[in-house]
């Protein structure tokens, strides 16, 4: 029987094919752990050619790298139904916008045209009673300002304002602009401009003192001055010299007559002082006419009323100033005023005689009434030009309550300028600005 120790594999079928000291290290004359750590191999250090090779093949791969890193990020996906309702939005916003009417702008007058079917033409035309200025059309252009786009009209006559808006509503620019614009809802702005006016006198014409001036000059058309206070128009052609009095001398600007203050309106409060004087010479023994003038105090800077030495009777007032010893370099002599008593407020041909210097002049009338007649009238180097009360002396201006004007209802505006016969106002701001002033409401 053998050993059962001489081959311990001897019994395992199929061996001749394996290799114990393939397996189990052995063979090698040197004892091993089968299952201890594989040692390091060894390396043999590249040729510098292959260092070189190894390291540019690093670089391209961090180059790669970095790229990949600093590639951008995908967007993510747009919400389709947020997009479709912004989008609503902006079509409802355009359309809002598309149906506002255009609007007229000059200067700083600013109103809707409620057709915008109109031509530029005909909005001008319908604008010139407010704007005189516009009232000639060669001498007005017309632009049209939507946003950031400007168009300018060619056309007038021929073209609608609604046509000009639409057109530009439907550009590009316009729509893009639109998007940009912090101002989503713009106003479509009809402007006018008064590109011409004349100025002066054409280079044909002249303007001469005499009659001999102007035939010395090289001028075809003159105006000259007349004697009567006329105009009148020269015209040297080849057949003669043409003389015609002139009745619209367009060369020459407007000018009307009237007074325009300096000083402050004269208080109520002296004229009511004034009448009462004026009553006291009307009586059993006769009705007698006065006289008083009203001076401004420059130190003072205030009205007073001074009256001069006189004689009076029923319809004559005789003056004495030479004792009058007021300094005229401290009181202006603004007005005269003097009454008519009983009679009508009306300046006399006596009074034509007598009031010459170039001031204001008053007559008050009916003083037996208990709101008596007022006329007004200023002398311009003994030319008199008649003036509404109101532009010299204080209207009547005492508060009420302010529930009075609960139980009024004003139907239509009155078409007259005046409040009565006494006031008719004419001064900057308008008749409203008057009653404003005149009919304080108390709170």
């Amino acid at each position: 029987m053998s050993d059962p120790n001489d081959n311990m594999f001897s019994e395992i079928p199929g061996m001749d094919g394996l290799d114990i000291d393939a397996i189990f290290g052995g063979g090698s004359g040197t004892d091993s752990n089968p299952f201890g750590a594989a040692p390091a191999a060894e390396i043999d250090p590249p040729a510098q050619g292959q260092s070189d090779t190894a390291a540019q093949a690093m670089s391209e791969a961090a180059r790669e790298q970095e790229s990949q890193n600093n590639a951008p990020t995908v967007a993510p996906v747009e919400n389709p139904i947020s997009a479709a309702v912004e989008k609503k939005v902006e079509e409802n916003a355009k359309k809002g916008l598309f149906e506002k009417p255009a609007v007229f702008a000059y200067g700083s007058a600013r109103e809707s045209i409620s057709d915008g079917s109109m031509t530029f033409e005909e909005l001008r035309i319908a604008k010139a009673e407010d704007f005189p200025e516009l009232s000639e059309g060669k001498r007005v252009s017309w632009s049209v300002e939507y946003g950031k786009t400007v168009k300018t009209i060619t056309d007038p006559k021929g073209t609608t304002i609604q046509s000009v808006k639409e057109e530009i509503e439907r550009s590009k620019s316009f729509l893009d602009g639109l998007k940009k614009a912090k101002d989503k809802n713009p106003d479509c702005l009809v402007k006018p401009r008064v590109t011409a006016q004349s100025k002066g006198i054409a280079a044909y014409k002249g303007v001469f003192p005499t009659v001999e001036d102007a035939r010395a000059s090289d001028k075809p058309i003159c105006l000259i001055p007349g004697g009567d206070g006329r105009v009148y128009e020269m015209r040297k052609t080849e057949l003669g010299e043409f003389i015609v009095p002139k009745n619209n001398v367009v060369e020459f600007q407007t000018v009307r007559a009237g007074f325009i203050p300096a000083l402050p309106l004269i208080p109520l409060s002296l004229i009511q002082q004034i009448i009462s004087f004026f009553r006291c010479y009307m009586n059993t023994d006769g009705d007698f006419e006065a006289l008083a003038h009203i001076l401004w105090d420059k130190e003072l800077e205030e009205f007073t009323v001074h009256i001069p030495e006189q004689s009076v009777s029923h319809a004559h007032v005789d003056a004495n100033l030479t004792n009058d010893k007021l300094p005229e370099e401290r009181y202006l002599h603004y007005a005269d005023i003097h009454s008519h008593n009983t009679m009508a407020a009306k300046f006399s041909l006596t009074d034509d005689t007598d009031e010459r210097a170039t001031r204001i002049y008053m007559v008050l009338g009916k003083l037996d009434r208990f709101f008596p007649e007022i006329t007004v009238r200023m002398s311009c180097g003994g030319v008199y030009q008649e003036l509404d009360p109101a532009q010299v002396i204080e209207g009547l201006g005492e508060a009420y309550p302010r529930e009075w004007r609960d139980n009024v209802t004003v139907e239509q505006t009155p078409a007259r300028e005046s409040l009565s016969g006494f006031f008719r106002p004419k001064r900057a701001g308008g008749l409203d600005a008057f009653r404003a002033k005149l009919t304080p409401v108390e709170d």
